[in-house]
């Protein structure tokens, strides 16, 4: 072991848990000796300077000759010489004791923040079971490909983001999304890495390697996090540098107008900024902390200050107010011998061998019914205008208005009014025909997230506007945002122009928050003022470029999101302020010497120890529990 590797054993060792409680004890016995009067060779007070001050001195002039930066430990370290120079030893020890308690606590908040990231890499599964020529094989998660078959067990660990080719089970992936239950899942479902197969055995193909997987990208972000500043804490950082030789001239300068050391000694040890440098990074920790709980990604502090300052939240529409995925949500016969049953049989069993989204989503519909196909003797795609597929003898037809004009349907223009008030309320629709007749239409939608509305409501509480900006038709927009309750529309935006109308916004004063999940949204997410992306379904630079991500895609998290960084930048102010008043308030009374050495430690520690535990509240501070709407809070 070298001499480095040691010196920081050492100092690690005498920082710790344990040897804080004998330095505890050896104070104690000081105090009990001071109070006695009994005279002893050896003050036990010095033991606890050795114990809890060296790491705090080394920490000091480390940072004052290598880093050439002056840190509130130099100051703790001058007001520890100057207590001993007066024989205030147990002063000395004191200071340096309540420190290394303001420390641990410190560590020990910070580590409550970090128990969802340890939780997180905990779930990463080192290996999985790949099924190749040579049957199965276990090998670790790094070797896994895209295109990989792999074969997940009862009570295993998925090991990579994938999609279910064989089988069927229940997953629980709380850890990605905040269901508390198990979720069903079967061929053609998604799935993640680290979320926990429960019932049956299935085989999925590999969409990422491990170290692209939704939870991998999650640890990096929670990390990266962790090692970002807000920029309250570099404030507060060069605070604490200024106020080292502020203390050293009022010292000087009480000594000089008093000629009294023991005053002087005592402004110094009142004056360590030691609050004020826990007061911003505990409250950031345990604020991402409390968000990691419900799957909210907070990328920085900086983002939680951002965030606390917006009241226009600007959402996408299609994966982010809607679920992004087409339904059919009408079948409308217009022929009196089909009922709209009946319709969807034969449209469903036309599209069956499509590969149209539209004709796919028609498909599924009829399944998720239960109702039986009829066999098609033949089958023929036109790209772009419908298919054509013969069914007991009859050519059956399903596209758009001008595909069965063009083959010899005749429409008739009631038909016309139905397909004007579907395409207004942004919905896609197929006609279906058999032969030369028409016989009704199927239409598809994309749907809201159940969710919006309350949500919507919400950000009104938090006197955030919402703003819908998309790309889609006007009069789609505007009949999901009448469903979601959002006043303010703008269609038709391509990616640029959603950048431009985010700096419209915030030239009119406007502080914008962004929230999308699409490679379009990327501009406009970087644009805003905070951004939010979709974690799960948004696209990786979505993800990427954002500054906060919901992993559940749970968007009714936002008014949470908002109150929780209102709440965090008000907690750091408070904390500030009354770190700096009990500071004042004690050299005043430092001045006035109505405060000695000994009694000036306990008055400015305890400023430093409330703060970290006022900090360490937020973490689990039940006023920011979820709503209904927004999920159940996590056990």
């Amino acid at each position: 072991m070298t001499v480095k590797r040691f010196s920081d054993f050492i100092l690690d060792f005498l920082s710790g848990l344990i040897m804080t409680a004998v330095c505890g004890v050896f104070l104690a016995i000081s105090l009990l000796l001071m109070l006695s009067e009994i005279q002893v060779p050896f003050d036990p007070a010095w033991l606890a300077v050795i114990i809890s001050g060296l790491p705090i001195a080394y920490s000091a002039v480390y940072e004052l000759v290598f880093e050439r930066s002056i840190t509130s430990e130099l100051l703790i370290t001058i007001a520890m010489v100057a207590s001993i120079f007066i024989g205030e030893l147990f002063a000395a020890g004191e200071v340096a004791f309540i420190m290394a308690i303001g420390a641990i606590l410190e560590d020990k908040t910070i580590d409550r923040a970090k128990k969802g990231l340890m939780n997180l890499v905990s779930l990463s599964p080192s290996q999985g079971r790949r099924i190749g020529p040579d049957g199965e094989q276990l090998i670790p998660v790094e070797q896994i490909q895209p295109g990989d078959i792999l074969r997940v067990l009862p009570g295993e660990s998925i090991p990579a983001d994938g999609e279910i080719v064989f089988g069927d089970t229940s997953v629980d992936q709380s850890i990605m999304t905040g269901e508390s239950l198990p979720v069903d899942k079967s061929i053609g479902d998604s799935v993640f890495c680290g979320t926990l197969n429960h019932f049956g055995s299935v085989d999925i193909k590999a969409e990422k390697g491990s170290e692209d997987s939704a939870l991998s990208k999650l640890i990096r972000m929670v990390r990266d996090a962790q090692e970002d500043k807000a920029p309250m804490q570099r404030v507060v950082d060069r605070w604490a540098s200024l106020l080292v030789p502020a203390a050293l001239v009022i010292a000087v300068l009480v000594f000089v107008f008093t000629r009294d050391i023991t005053r002087s000694v005592t402004v110094l040890v009142v004056f360590c900024p030691c609050a004020l440098a826990l007061a911003t990074p505990t409250s950031i920790m345990a604020a991402i902390g409390q968000a990691s709980k419900y799957g909210i990604i907070i990328k920085s502090g900086d983002a939680l200050e951002r965030m606390s300052r917006v009241d226009c939240v600007a959402f996408d529409k299609t994966g982010t107010i809607t679920n992004g995925s087409l339904t059919v949500s009408d079948v409308i016969s217009f022929c009196p011998e089909l009922s709209a049953d009946e319709l969807l049989v034969l449209a469903a069993s036309a599209e069956r061998y499509s590969e149209h989204p539209l004709g796919k989503a028609i498909v599924q519909h009829a399944k998720d019914k239960g109702i039986s196909f009829k066999s098609a003797d033949s089958f023929k795609m036109i790209p772009g205008s419908g298919i054509i597929s013969i069914i007991n003898q009859s050519k059956v037809l399903c596209g758009s208005e001008s595909f069965l004009r063009a083959e010899g349907v005749t429409i008739e223009k009631s038909v016309t009014a139905v397909l004007n008030r579907l395409r207004s309320q942004g919905k896609a629709v197929i006609l279906i025909g058999r032969d030369i007749s028409f016989l009704g239409v199927a239409a598809l939608s994309d749907t809201l997230r159940s969710c919006v509305p309350a949500m919507i409501r919400e950000l009104g509480q938090v006197k955030a506007e919402p703003v819908l900006l998309t790309g889609d038709h006007l009069s789609a927009a505007e009949y999901f945002a009448a469903q979601s309750g959002i006043k303010s529309v703008f269609a038709g935006l391509l990616p640029a122009m959603k950048v431009e109308k985010i700096k419209e916004l915030q030239l009119s004063g406007r502080s914008v928050c962004m929230i999308g999940d699409g490679v379009n949204d990327a501009p406009a997410l970087k644009t805003a003022d905070i951004s939010v992306a979709m974690g799960q379904m948004g696209s990786d630079i979505a993800v990427e470029t954002a500054d906060i991500a919901l992993m559940g895609d749970d968007i009714s998290k936002i008014p949470y999101l908002k109150r929780l960084s209102a709440a965090t930048v008000k907690l750091i102010k408070f904390n500030i302020s009354a770190s700096m008043i009990i500071n004042l308030i004690a050299i005043i009374l430092s001045v006035f010497a109505l405060l000695n050495p000994v009694t000036g430690a306990l008055v400015h520690n305890a400023g430093s120890v409330l703060v970290v535990l006022n900090a360490a509240l937020l973490y689990d501070r039940k006023k920011f529990a979820l709503s209904r709407q927004g999920g159940a809070a996590p056990s």
